[in-house]
Formats: C-alpha cells, structure tokens, sequence
C-alpha cells in the first residue's frame, strides 16, 4: 500500500509540472497540499511559501467569504470562471480568472483544486465585458454615457509638497487633449491619478477606460483596442475596441512598456491620426480619445531596455508625471494608514480608534516597497486579526516583520538605493570640474545634455 502512494504521489508531482495551467489544492483544513511552478508563478510566490500553509496565511487579503478555495469548501459546490484580485504576503496584488472545483473521495469531501484557466477563457471575458460596455446604454450615444472614472484630485491624500506640486501641474494638463505619460512604482496611485486628470478635464463626462497592456498576450490585446471584423478569426464578429468605446473620453493604458513594438507602432499611428482599423477590416473609425499611458519603471531605463519605442515616448511625454513612491513621502504614511482605518472601520463595521506609538514607529521605519497598495492591504490584515480597539505591533502581517528582521540583519543597502547615490555623487564631481557648465559635463559623462539637465532636476 505504501509502495502504491508513493508512486501516487510522484505520478502527481509529474503531472504537475508538465501541465501549462496553474494548479492549486488544499485540504479540508484549508492548507495547501498541491502547488505547481505555473501557479507559483501567477502568485508571484515560491512553491516553499504556499505547500502546508493555510490559505489565508499566505494571501492574507483574502476571508472565508473571498476566497475561492475556501468557498468551494464550504458549499461543496464548484466555481467556475471566478475573476479574483489578491495580495499575497509580499504585498503583491494578483488578477486571476479561476475555476474551483471539489474533490470527492468515495463521495466524501476532502478538499478543492483552482485551476487558472488559459488564454481562451480570457478572450471570452475580454470580449463579453466590451460586449457589456459596448450594451451599457444602447440608446444614449457613447459620448453621453456614464464615465468610469470614480476618483478626483481630493481623493488623493497627501501632505507631501511635492506630490502637491505635481497633483497643482496636473490639474493644468487636465484642461488640453493632449496625451500624457505617468510613471511610478507599483502601487503608487497611478490609475487613481489618471482618473483625477480625467474628471478635471473637458471629457469628463465621456468615458474613462482602463487596460492593462501587460496583462493580455499580444494577439488579444491588439483585438481588444482596435476591435475585430467579422472573421478576422475563428468565431470572430464585428465589434468596437476599447478605442470606440472611449471615444470622446480617456482610454488609459497601464504598463505601456508590457506592449509589443508592432502595438506601439499601431498606437502612435492611432494618437497621431486619430483614425483606428479593427483586425481583418479594411475601413478606417475616427476617434477622439485622449490616451493616457503609464509605466512601472522609469522611460529612460524602457529606453535602454529596448521595451518602449522612442517615437512614441516623444508622443506620449508631452505631459509627464512622475509620482514619487511611498517612502519619499513620509508625511503621508500614517495620514495613509489613519485614512485606511476609517475606511475598513465602515467596510467590516468595526470601531477601531487608532494605532500605538510602537506601531506607528514601524510603520514610518519601513520601507514600502509595494507603496500606498501595500499599506493599504498591511493595513486590512490587521484589522481583520486585531482584537483590540488600537492596532499594535503584533497585529503586523507575517511579510512585515520578516523584511524588517532581514533590513536589520543586513548591513548592504538596496542596490537601487546605491545606485542613486552614485549617481549623485557622480553628476556633483562632474559639475565641479566644469565649473558648473552643463553641457560640459554631460560631454564629461559621455551622457545627452536633456538627460543631465533631467537627472539634475529630479536629483
């Protein structure tokens, strides 16, 4: 018998890691017992992190309610298709699309596997929500629907004068068409600042669509923004894109870097004509839209990459915001996490006062490396597993005090951290030598005289 387990057991573990879909399992008690690399993958976790730990442990964003798995459970009833957005205990946030199913032992219950589901149920899904958006209001004409932007400028907290500054120049930009590009870290409001230039501007009541270009392969993502003609491929029908369906609003386009060179070239020909041809048609669609596209890395490091075109940059940034990480705007942190508080004291129907001093310490000590979406979810962690009207130490999520212990442990900085300032070290010595002449000492550092002239102004 234990010679038929094992074989079981290894048969299994090779099936996992030939399948193309990610899979995940977990027992009645709600601990994983199966995790391939795929799922590891989508989760942004190692497979040691997940396999004999309780669900919510490792995606502590998530509740007996939210949760797929855990649903599935419960009801013994199978899910299918189930979009779902989570963090895990790094902080990352995932989008998945999923189907749960029960397993029955002999008609007993012991436990649920997810499978992410591939790229054929996710072109459904894209399509059915245009399809649903393109329904939205079949008789009122698409400039007149409701937009899809939900946030302004106020919505923004912040006691930093240089984001102030740059929220100040973007109510600005706000009034023109003009395309602008955005770009910050992971998690530091990028959409909710797009949305804010939306709502202040003059297409504020068209409509505000949002698409992120890193999260469809290319061939659907090109159908997704142009549209597709009838039989352009298998079961394809006539239907808009996200470019006449945001026509006379914003179409912002997340992660641009994500998108292939030969999108890029078809999205510069879009901004610079105002003309889309949807896949396998032969007429052109007039549209106004004002596009707005952002990054999660700065456009000089996708130039060097090779992952933006160079054409379409200088298109893009004749408006540009640099939204400045958490850990540059200090102030904001515990105003943040107050914010928060108050907001999941209304959510979960708690009456939570505040935070210690011991807390609040930790908090402004580290370093948020996932932002403002970060300390949003540290923040629901701990008041799902506080039993205290004052959140403490204690309440931290595990990730929180494993990266403080390896902060403290370690006595090299971030490499980013150093990078920066030798940089600065660098471009100083340069302008002493030449006396403070720019041009002089950006033919010194063999660099362009713009790229200098900006380093010396985000410095």
């Amino acid at each position: 018998m234990l010679e038929k387990d094992v074989v079981t057991k290894e048969l299994m573990e090779a099936l996992l890691k030939v399948i193309d879909e990610g899979i995940h399992v977990i027992d009645l008690s709600g601990k994983t017992i199966l995790y391939n690399k795929v799922a590891a993958s989508l989760d942004s976790m190692k497979a040691e992190e997940v396999i004999g730990k309780h669900l919510l442990r490792v995606f502590p964003s998530l509740t007996k309610k939210t949760s797929t798995l855990l649903s599935v459970i419960e009801s013994g009833q199978a899910i299918y298709h189930k979009q779902q957005t989570y963090a895990n205990i790094h902080g990352a946030t995932i989008d998945t699309i999923n189907t749960t199913l029960p397993i029955f032992v002999d008609r007993k219950l012991v436990g649920a596997v997810e499978i992410a589901k591939d790229i054929s149920e996710l072109r459904k899904l894209s399509e059915r929500l245009i399809d649903l958006e393109k329904q939205n209001a079949p008789d009122i004409p698409l400039r007149k629907r409701g937009t899809g932007a939900f946030y302004h400028f106020h919505d923004i907290k912040t006691d930093n004068e240089t984001f102030m500054n740059i929220i100040e120049m973007a109510k600005k930009a706000s009034k023109s068409s003009s395309s602008i590009l955005v770009f910050g870290e992971s998690g530091s409001g990028k959409e909710l600042f797009v949305q804010g230039v939306h709502n202040a501007s003059p297409r504020k009541k068209g409509p505000f669509i949002a698409q992120n270009c890193a999260a469809l392969p290319e061939a659907l993502l090109e159908s997704i923004l142009f549209g597709t003609a009838k039989g352009s491929y298998t079961g394809a029908i006539d239907r808009p894109g996200l470019f006449e369906l945001a026509n006379g609003g914003t179409l912002f386009l997340d992660e641009i870097q994500s998108m292939s060179m030969s999108l890029q070239t078809a999205l510069l020909r879009v901004i610079e004509d105002g003309v889309i041809r949807r896949v396998g048609a032969t007429k052109n669609v007039a549209v106004d839209v004002r596009v707005i596209a952002a990054m999660n890395i700065h456009p000089e490091q996708a130039l060097n990459e090779n992952v933006l075109r160079l054409d379409l940059y200088y298109r893009l940034n004749v408006l540009s915001f640099q939204l400045p990480p958490l850990r540059e705007r200090k102030e904001d942190i515990l105003l943040l996490a107050n914010y928060f508080i108050q907001g999941f004291n209304k959510s979960f129907q708690l009456k939570v006062l505040g935070m210690t001093k011991e807390l609040e310490f930790q908090l402004l000590q580290h370093t948020w490396p996932g932002n403002v979406r970060e300390l949003k979810h540290c923040i629901e962690y701990m008041m799902n597993v506080s039993d205290s009207s004052i959140l403490q130490v204690q309440d931290l999520p595990v990730f929180f005090n494993q990266r403080s212990h390896e902060r403290k442990s370690s006595t090299i900085p971030p490499l980013r951290e150093a990078l920066k300032e030798k940089e600065k070290q660098l471009l100083e010595m340069a302008l002493q030598q030449t006396e403070g002449n720019v041009l002089k000492a950006a033919q010194l550092l063999q660099i362009p005289r713009q790229t200098l002239q900006y380093k010396l102004k985000n410095m």
